[in-house]
């Protein structure tokens, strides 16, 4: 009997998923951990591996194309089985081709290529492993429009014959516009998997749950000549600092002291936790279809400044190069989101159910400040807490940013 490959449920929260690219073909000898394809998650692109041994009989669903969990996308067949060469009759789904590259393509850059009719074996793939993004597309797409241009510029318009007794004025000649990007033309994008998902679950959060936002200023020097300061030890052991590490441990800290915050509602009660799961949201990159994941640094409060950095590398490095696992996600009870990276004074953030809070971070920006009386230029940095007011108000609220402000600025507490 065929044995049947169905589409795996990947995370938590997945109900569809999208085979962005087969790594077989029909005939292929597949062993149990062979990598068969990548599938687009609502939360990440990751891999799906074979759980049995057998030839691939059948791909039944296409590249590009999205099913339910459960549905069976391909089929292994026995040596002694038969392989299905041919299309079976039944519709199946389909995404157009142009040519066929020897690197993986993601969706976008396959459509702008079929759209501007772009040959993909002449694209050099720039994304990881080689494989050719939108960007690369772009690039060539703006060059090919530059050329376009400067030879119609150069063009000799021929002078219109008249009569020798008609008076002569001359005409600026006008030249077409030169072709504009793709970005400066009308078009739809259809949304990835990913991008559903967390459309609906921020309408989700914004419509269910009451939000309400505290900011609040912090003093970032000490902690900054502290991150300094040991990354100049640390720097031997390859170990580097961010501010956000500091942060996790700031955050996880307070929570501790500020039990309310590691709390989320639960209709008719509410659920105190007992480990402090600080999330981290890490942006994904456009090869990998954009979006947001939440990685999760278990028992943040338990945890030094180093180990939360390596966890946090690897978690970041591990979202944008091939996805986290649903463990790398779940569990998390506070969620940090910071943009100070980007340059970003200060902003606000939906929170991630089924979490009471999360904190906006902005970026530590060097002003003029009053320090004891005096003016001088120090760095402060703005933080905004999104809070669920059905577990915390207002004057928890301002208790957890005054316990997170004491550790902020005097970070020598983190150490110990």
């Amino acid at each position: 009997m065929p044995i049947e490959i169905t589409m795996p449920r990947l995370s938590d929260t997945m109900e569809v998923g999208t085979i962005l690219h087969w790594h077989v073909n029909v005939g292929d000898e597949v062993s149990a951990g062979d990598l068969l394809a990548d599938i687009e998650t609502d939360k990440a692109t990751m891999e799906l591996q074979s759980f049995d041994d057998g030839r691939v009989a059948e791909l039944v669903i296409s590249e590009g194309n999205q099913v339910d969990v459960g549905t069976v996308i391909a089929m292994l067949a026995e040596d002694d089985e038969a392989i299905v060469e041919e299309t079976p009759e039944k519709p199946k789904p389909s995404i157009p081709k142009v040519t066929e590259s020897a690197h993986r393509v993601s969706p976008v850059a396959r459509r702008l290529a079929e759209e501007y009719g772009v040959d993909l074996l002449s694209v050099q793939g720039s994304g990881p492993s080689g494989r050719i993004i939108k960007r690369d597309i772009l690039q060539l797409i703006d060059t090919a429009s530059e050329t376009t241009a400067a030879a119609q510029t150069t063009k000799v318009v021929p002078a219109e014959v008249v009569p020798s007794t008609v008076p002569v004025t001359p005409v600026q000649q006008v030249l077409p516009l030169a072709p504009t990007s793709p970005w400066q033309q009308n078009r739809s994008e259809p949304l990835s998997n990913m991008r559903q998902i967390i459309a609906s679950r921020l309408v989700e959060s914004k419509q269910t749950i009451p939000h309400y936002q505290v900011t609040m200023t912090f003093d970032m020097d000490p902690l900054l000549e502290m991150r300094k300061t040991l990354n100049e030890q640390l720097s031997k052991s390859g170990v580097k600092l961010s501010v956000n590490d500091f942060l996790v441990r700031c955050c996880a800290l307070s929570m501790e002291t500020n039990p309310e915050f590691n709390a989320s509602f639960g209709g008719d009660c509410i659920h105190y936790h007992g480990p402090v799961n600080v999330g981290i949201a890490i942006a994904l990159p456009e090869e990998r279809g954009g979006g947001l994941v939440v990685g999760t640094i278990r028992n943040a409060d338990q945890k030094s400044l180093r180990t939360i950095s390596q966890e946090s590398a690897y978690l970041s490095n591990k979202a944008r190069e091939t996805g986290l696992s649903p463990e790398e996600m779940g569990d998390t009870t506070f969620t940090i989101s910071n943009l100070g990276m980007f340059g970003v004074d200060n902003f606000t953030a939906i929170i991630n159910p089924p979490n009471s809070a999360i904190l906006a971070v902005g970026a530590a920006i060097e002003k003029p400040v009053v320090r004891g009386g005096e003016l001088v230029v120090g760095n402060e940095m703005s933080a905004t807490l999104s809070l669920d007011h059905r577990v915390i108000d207002g004057a928890m609220a301002a208790l957890y940013l005054k316990t997170l402000k004491e550790l902020i600025e005097n970070p020598a507490s983190l150490l110990v």
